[in-house]
């Protein structure tokens, strides 16, 4: 591969791909066609050039749509799965092989997790643990505290999307904020994406001082995601790449941004995980 050839250095770490001709769950929306191309090509405008691809809800467990994205160009981007509990080992090498770190619940969207939430956790938790996966949780911030107690149990890395959930009302949550400093200690991670989804407007000034406070929090653990495209919106009104940027980068300032957009990024999705047939705890 020329130079001119190598994907940039930065990580997005919250898109989704869809494929119009691929079933979906009822009980929610009906995906646009927006293939990894198109993702690739605008991020690659911003100094990004590695993809993490988060299975969309109404997919379910269904993961075929994302593997055949990550399986056409190994090893450039990462992806986190929905599974069911009774997966197969053979079927969780095969994601791993992709390139899958981690599976996704989610507790927000009509679509979302609908069984036993404990049950299915600490039913997969082994295998998890045994791959060097994590666990991304999609949810509302009254849900941190639950977290606290499983990511212990588990010894599982906990990933908060969408700023953990703390939004513009969170800012004066105590308990909130307790729970998400608890999972930080305990080695959690957050995602800054999503601002759209916590109760703010662009450019999502108000959410600057909570991405302030859950980067001190989190530290190095912190990675951003545009959640492109923006399943929130109607077509012909979605944000620009830019601007899922710009709250981040205001918050934190340019030299602190890249480090999340480089070395956080590496270190939780290509640094922190074994590969299937090695020897396993």
């Amino acid at each position: 591969m020329s130079s001119a050839d190598t994907p940039a250095a930065g990580w997005d770490c919250h898109v989704h791909v869809f494929d119009a001709s691929a079933p979906v769950r009822p009980g929610h929306y009906h995906p646009a066609h927006r293939p990894l191309a198109d993702i690739e090509q605008l991020a690659s405008q911003h100094g990004v050039g590695h993809l993490v691809l988060v299975q969309p809800s109404v997919y379910g467990t269904d993961n075929a749509v994302m593997l055949r994205a990550l399986e056409a160009e190994p090893g450039r981007h990462r992806g986190v799965a929905v599974v069911d509990p009774a997966i197969d080992e053979r079927q969780l090498d095969r994601l791993h092989q992709a390139g899958v770190r981690g599976i996704r619940f989610n507790l927000v969207s009509p679509a979302g997790h609908a069984g036993d939430l404990e049950a299915d956790l600490f039913r997969l938790a082994p295998r998890l643990r045994a791959r060097g996966w994590h666990v991304q949780w999609y949810l509302n911030v009254g849900a941190l505290p639950r977290l606290v107690h499983w990511q212990r149990q588990t010894g599982l890395r906990f990933v908060l999307d969408h700023l953990a959930g703390l939004d513009t009302l969170s800012a004066a949550d105590p308990l909130a904020w307790a729970a998400a400093q608890a999972l930080a200690d305990g080695g959690a991670w957050v995602k800054l994406s999503g601002w759209y989804r916590l109760g703010a407007a662009a450019p999502y000034a108000a959410l600057q001082p909570n991405i302030q406070r859950a980067a001190a929090m989190f530290g190095a653990r912190v990675v951003w995601g545009s959640d492109w495209p923006h399943t929130s919106f109607a077509a012909d009104q979605l944000p620009s790449y830019a601007s899922t940027l710009v709250p981040a980068r205001a918050a934190l300032g340019e030299a602190a941004l890249a480090a999340v957009l480089r070395l956080h990024a590496r270190s939780l999705y290509l640094e922190s995980t074994l590969s299937p047939g090695v020897d396993r705890p």
